[in-house]
Formats: C-alpha cells, structure tokens, sequence
C-alpha cells in the first residue's frame, strides 16, 4: 500500500480537540499575559494620557498628541511644591524606619527578653490597622498634645510610625535563615563584634536593608489618608492629586506618574541586572 493511500486513510484530527489540547498546553501563559494585561492597562492609560492635549480642565478624552505636558511638567500652581515635599518626607520616613526596623528585627531575632511578645505583636498591629484608623487615631494624639504644629513633622511621625513595621518584617524574614555559623568563624578568626556585624552581617542582610528602605519609600511616598489626617496645610503629591480631581484632571499628573513608574521599572531592571551578574561572577 501507498503511503498516499495510508495518509487518507488515517482520520482526520477534530479542530476542537486540537484546541483543547492547544489551551491545555499554554493554558497558564496566557493566563499569565492576561493578568499581567489586566495589572498594567490602568498604568498603560495613564502613560497615554500624559502626551493628551485636553480642551478644557478633564483630561478623560483623547484631544491630541503633545509634548508640552512633559516640557511644562510645573505648569500647573502648587504640583511641584507637592512633589518636593513628598519626596522628602519619602526619603526621610523611609530612612529611618529602616534603620529602626532593622534594629528592631535584629533584637527580635537574636534576644530574648521579657516583652519580645508583645513587642511582636505591637509591630504588627499597623500592618493589620485600617489606615482612617490609624490616621484618626495620630490626629487624636497630635491635637492632644499642644505643643505640637501640624505639617511636616506630624507628617514625617506619621509616616515613620506606619513604614517600621514593614521595615521590620522584610528584614525579619532574611534574618531568620540567617546562618550564624558565618559570625562565629569571623569572631574564632580575630573579628570582634562591630567588625563582625560590619564585614558580614551587613553585607548579607544588605538587600533585605534595601528591600525594605524602596518598599518603605514607595508607601510613603503613594500614602494618603494617614496623610490627609495629619499634614496640616502642607500638601503632598497624593493631597495634591485629589484636590485636582475635584475641579479637573490636569495631564501633568499622568507626567509625574508616569515618571515616578519609570523610575521604578528601570531601578527593578538595574537591580535585576546586577543581581544576575553577580550570580554569574560566583558561578
């Protein structure tokens, strides 16, 4: 026999069990690309609509395509003030509740004293809190104490309070496999404690450090009801977006968004680069 005749003699394959076995196949990439599309359509929007060249005050339909937003990214009264002050309460807030945290989370790891419990239990107390609590709850506190003006400083304790848990935590979870055998053959080698603590702890629990410093960062720096509760008449980026919305959407926030996303992405990227050739120059 043929191999001609063979072939038609061999049935013929049903579409639908094709595709089946298609999606079977692939099932979870393009469950992947579809969350992934679902994640990043708002942000994709909020790109787009900072090259918008809006009519009037809304910036919700497309008019036109244009630089101006990106060149007069100041343009509108007040955004560049607000964007000043978030990023030092950000870089100031995020500081030192890392270095809090990470002394915290090496006195939970490492000792044992009579309130680690509880102390555990405190930390994570804001993490669980709704924030209108915890921002009503600071607004009680300040208003109590008659020494204390709001702005900046009632904005930094806020701030600080509520990044040190997360701070905790991240460096918290390094920590616990952390391989003390590394610490006692530098000190059976000469090194006393700070060396120790300088040479190898720190430098291994280093991107845990970092970790919780960008998380802190970007909390702080996105946060708006503890803010709302306690800024006084100071005025964040988030403040500043809301009170915008109210009268109209100007395409300068879409910029500052925009360039706040990109900032992060390529941070990510370069990290993930780093991180790569580091492996590869220990491999």
């Amino acid at each position: 026999m043929s191999a001609v005749a063979v072939d038609q003699q061999a049935p013929r394959r049903n579409p639908l069990v094709a595709a089946l076995a298609f999606a079977k196949r692939h099932v979870l990439t393009v469950y992947s690309l579809l969350f992934f599309a679902y994640l990043l359509l708002p942000i994709g929007v909020v790109v787009v609509f900072s090259f918008n060249h809006p009519s009037g005050k809304f910036n919700y339909v497309w008019q036109g395509f244009t630089w101006n937003n990106w060149i007069h990214w100041d343009g509108v009264p007040g955004i560049r003030s607000a964007i000043v002050l978030s990023l030092e309460v950000a870089l100031i807030a995020s500081v030192v509740a890392t270095a809090l945290g990470t002394l915290i989370a090496l006195a939970l790891v490492r000792y044992s004293f009579r309130t680690r419990a509880a102390t555990n239990i405190l930390i994570f107390l804001p993490l669980s809190t709704p924030e209108i609590v915890l921002g009503a709850s600071l607004l009680t506190l300040f208003l109590n104490l008659s020494f204390v003006t709001f702005g900046l400083w009632t904005i930094l304790i806020a701030h600080i309070m509520f990044c040190i848990s997360f701070a905790v935590v991240t460096v918290k979870a390094r920590l616990v496999g952390f391989d003390r055998h590394l610490e006692e053959a530098a000190m059976d080698l000469g090194a006393n404690e700070w060396t120790t603590f300088h040479k190898v702890t720190l430098p291994l629990i280093a991107p845990a450090i970092l970790a919780a410093l960008l998380l802190c960062f970007a909390i702080s720096i996105d946060d708006f009801v503890v803010t709302y509760f306690n800024s006084g008449n100071r005025v964040t980026f988030p403040l500043f977006v809301w009170g915008a919305a109210r009268i109209g959407a100007p395409p300068q926030v879409n910029v500052i968004g925009t360039a706040i996303f990109v900032v992060a992405l390529t941070a990510m990227l370069v990290n993930v680069l780093l991180q790569a050739r580091r492996s590869k120059g220990a491999a």
